[in-house]
């Protein structure tokens, strides 16, 4: 037993991945100041009762504007765009007040399902102005109690052909965009789209969060475009792309070839299960292709990768719950992934987004936020297997949510 200078808080039993034994967690001013198996301290305690114990789920790719839109168009839409003509429908007539609530309903469902780091995409053009972007930095702050939300700004509906579009992006980037993203398949000119939007992010010295390739027909793409534009700046580990459905419809020695690519530029991929499998292949009448790559197959050959929520009830995706947890369970199951692979599958929802969003102070280690979610397991993999319940979470070391379990009433009790 350690004795140790006054903590204002310790996780007592708390199991960490890869640990054997349950540790104890000292916190200090929201920080974690020791991981020891036994420390002794006068202070708040918590006992996670050697239940796993996870820094939180990182959603690295959602869309927080266009959320819980069902009920207000149609939703037989068939194609990506169909998908945005309806969204763009809609969105000249949001107002902040509605983007804000429709935003706090996901924020607070990802909070409870234990998401602790979050980076969502908002739309910057004419149509909505900056009215989507002044909510979400709203919500960015009156969050921040439960959660880390990075914006990424970018053109949904193109770029080069959207005047008027870049005047507002530069200006959400000068007012704490944190990211840019770009949607070249939407843009007449996909090249120049990408070209500037690179020039941008050198510029304003923020990262890359593209929307890419998002249909399954593999003899046209512009994979090869943002790999040497990433190559050109110098930008490797600096860029995302979203969907890149494509890959999932390469046959295997091409696929050998695409990742050996993104690994050599540095750019991660980000797979949207709900989006990709709704979206994809919906024309075809047999044989359905299902549009998600398998990212979880890329894990050992050096491309860094995450799953994410990205749309939550709207004509891109009329389901969601913004559970991460979940996500990664329906990913593993679609995916084929073995129980071998289900850690993995894990990681691509903590660790690995953290590191494609550059979050240098992310995870249970000494010097980091208390940030801490419990789940109701011993066993990581389990926590993919069975969703298992995610009974209190905490950020910087204040509790932010609790679950209560379920009770049984069983005859005569």
């Amino acid at each position: 037993m350690t004795t140790q200078p006054a903590f204002d808080l310790i996780f007592r039993n708390a199991l960490l991945r890869g640990a054997a034994d349950p540790m104890d967690i000292g916190v200090t001013r929201g920080r974690i100041t020791a991981i020891e198996p036994t420390l002794a301290c006068e202070a708040v305690e918590v006992d996670v009762g050697g239940r796993l114990a996870l820094p939180g789920f990182v959603d690295s790719h959602i869309h927080l504007d266009k959320a819980c839109l069902l009920g207000r168009c149609g939703h037989d839409h068939g194609s990506v765009s169909e998908a945005i003509r309806a969204v763009s429908g809609m969105k000249k007539d949001f107002s902040v007040e509605d983007v804000y609530a429709r935003g706090a309903r996901v924020l607070e469902r990802a909070i409870v399902h234990g998401t602790t780091r979050m980076r969502t995409h908002v739309e910057i053009d004419p149509r909505i102005g900056l009215r989507g972007f002044e909510a979400v930095k709203a919500l960015k702050r009156d969050y921040a109690w439960a959660i880390d939300l990075s914006l990424c700004v970018f053109p949904q509906e193109g770029l080069t052909n959207d005047p008027g579009s870049e005047e507002l992006l530069i200006q959400a980037l000068r007012d704490g965009g944190a990211v840019i993203g770009g949607c070249p398949y939407t843009d007449t000119d996909p090249n120049a789209h990408l070209a500037r939007i690179f020039d941008l992010a050198e510029a304003f010295d923020v990262d890359v969060d593209l929307h890419l390739d998002f249909d399954v027909n593999p003899s046209w793409w512009h994979l090869d475009e943002v790999c040497r534009q990433t190559e050109r700046r110098n930008y490797g580990g600096r860029v995302a792309i979203g969907h890149a459905t494509k890959l999932s419809a390469l046959p295997p020695e091409r696929l050998r070839a695409a990742t050996a690519q993104l690994e050599k530029a540095g750019v991660a991929v980000t797979v949207l299960p709900a989006t990709d499998l709704y979206l994809m292949g919906r024309e075809a009448t047999h044989n359905v292709p299902r549009g998600l790559t398998l990212v979880h197959k890329f894990a050992g050959d050096g491309v860094l990768c995450s799953i994410a929520t990205n749309n939550v009830l709207n004509p891109f995706t009329p389901f969601g719950d913004a559970s991460l947890l979940r996500m990664a369970n329906f990913y593993a199951n679609v995916a084929h992934a073995s129980v071998n692979d289900f850690d993995t599958c894990l990681d691509l929802v903590t660790e690995l987004p953290a590191r494609l969003m550059n979050l240098g102070d992310y995870g249970i280690e000494v010097g980091n936020p208390a940030d801490l979610v419990v789940l109701d397991t011993q066993d990581s993999r389990f926590a993919i297997a069975e969703l298992p319940d995610i009974v209190m979470g905490f950020k910087s070391g204040r509790q932010t949510f609790a679950r209560q379990r379920p009770t049984l009433f069983r005859p005569g009790s």
